[in-house]
């Protein structure tokens, strides 16, 4: 894989760092995942308290193909295992809020003086400094305050959140891109690098074409007031979800008289030549009428002997049956404790092959034990450190063979 060799120490919890660092285990880095004793927080919680045998929903979403070993890290020493840790590794991510790190005794220039080409990793909520800085970071916040909710929404109906945690995905994605630079650049010139993300960052990133186009255009928020039917303030009209007699279905940027013969509709022959985005609440409320007498399937029919661009709305349940979907190997099947689940595949596809899955550690410090014999510990030695509690493992001496999930 394309980063085979590459060592990642990640002392990530919650989703915008744990993200991170499954996209770089996904491309072959080893990933170890360092926890507190009694595990990290994303094992403890659950969107819709989704436990499988056990294991939250929530963990199984961002901690793909990670070694784990659980360390105190508030003990002496548990701080050296995981100096040891750092001495050997290529990338060191974190995110706790700023300053615990430092206090942990992990400040940039206390890992530079252990591994001085390191490429040090912070994910935060609002970054490092500045007056946002010790504020708690979590997804609909950033939502918030970067204005995402408001455009989604409308003043008729409100601000309105979107329905998954895309700042966090997207800061994760962000992070890896960050680190992956900062590798290149190592490679290139020796020097190691401190990447810094944010929720907040993400979620303005996020919204890039927008934001532009607003503040270019010398926009005031008057402009988000739109019909129902469109999706966006800023795209002309059809762009936007219409009904139809037994569902509803998204039509997309298109010529105005070939949708109308698509359509054989009379009401948006008259408006071929206005201006869909000036005049886009109207042409959105004739478009929504034409639709609505016709089912899906024949809108569907329709619109692709016209070449209209459209789509279906899926609800999840529709999924695991959609056949890009499948044909892309999105999803994958996994037993997990005599259950089997579907977990989300790795969003990149390499050489055509999608990343395997190599590791899954069910359990707090599956790989302690082994992670310490690769740094030099001996047998009494793991056992000192197991007596004192600065280290935890799930597993006894004699289980070696990582777990494998099929």
């Amino acid at each position: 894989m394309l980063l085979n060799g590459i060592r990642v120490v990640s002392f990530c919890h919650f989703l915008q760092g744990p993200a991170g660092a499954q996209y770089l285990a996904d491309m072959g880095a080893d990933v170890i995942k360092v926890e507190p004793v009694n595990g990290a927080h994303e094992r403890h919680w659950s969107g819709a308290d989704v436990f499988v045998e056990g294991i939250s929903g929530f963990y199984l979403c961002a901690n793909r193909n990670k070694r784990s070993i659980g360390l105190d890290l508030k003990s002496d020493a548990g701080r050296e295992v995981a100096r040891r840790l750092i001495a050997g590794a290529d990338v060191v991510m974190e995110n706790f809020r700023p300053g615990v790190f430092d206090r942990l005794g992990f400040s940039e220039a206390d890992l530079r003086k252990i591994n001085p080409e390191v490429i040090f990793a912070s994910a935060s909520g609002f970054g490092s400094t500045g007056p946002m800085a010790q504020q708690p970071g979590q997804d609909l916040l950033a939502q918030a305050r970067s204005g995402l909710l408001s455009v989604t929404g409308t003043p008729e109906r409100g601000p309105t959140p979107v329905g998954a945690a895309i700042v966090d995905q997207h800061g994760g994605a962000l992070l890896a891109l960050g680190i992956l630079g900062a590798l290149v650049r190592r490679l290139r010139e020796g020097k190691g690098t401190r990447v810094e993300a944010s929720l907040i960052n993400s979620a303005i990133d996020l919204q890039g074409e927008a934001l532009v186009n607003f503040f270019a255009g010398g926009m005031t928020r008057e402009v988000l007031d739109r019909e129902k039917n469109l999706a966006t303030w800023f795209h002309a009209a059809p762009y936007g979800v219409y009904p139809a007699r037994d569902g509803s279905l998204v039509v997309s940027l298109c010529d105005a008289a070939v949708l109308a013969d698509a359509l054989d509709s009379a009401e948006l022959r008259e408006v071929v030549s206005s201006d869909r985005y000036r005049e886009r609440d109207e042409y959105a409320r004739r478009l929504a009428g034409a639709t609505s007498s016709y089912t899906v399937a024949e809108l569907a029919e329709r619109f692709d002997r016209h070449g209209i661009w459209w789509a279906p709305i899926n609800y999840y349940d529709d999924l695991l049956a959609d056949p890009q979907l499948t044909h892309a190997k999105v999803f994958r099947e996994v037993k997990l404790r005599g259950r089997t689940i579907h977990l989300v595949n790795h969003p990149n596809r390499y050489d055509g092959e999608v990343p395997s899955l190599r590791v899954l550690a069910l359990e707090i410090g599956e790989h302690t034990r082994e992670i310490l014999a690769e740094l030099g510990y001996s047998g009494d030695d793991v056992a000192a450190l197991l007596q004192t509690k600065a280290v935890v493992a799930s597993r006894g001496p004699d289980e070696t063979a990582e777990r494998k999930a099929s």
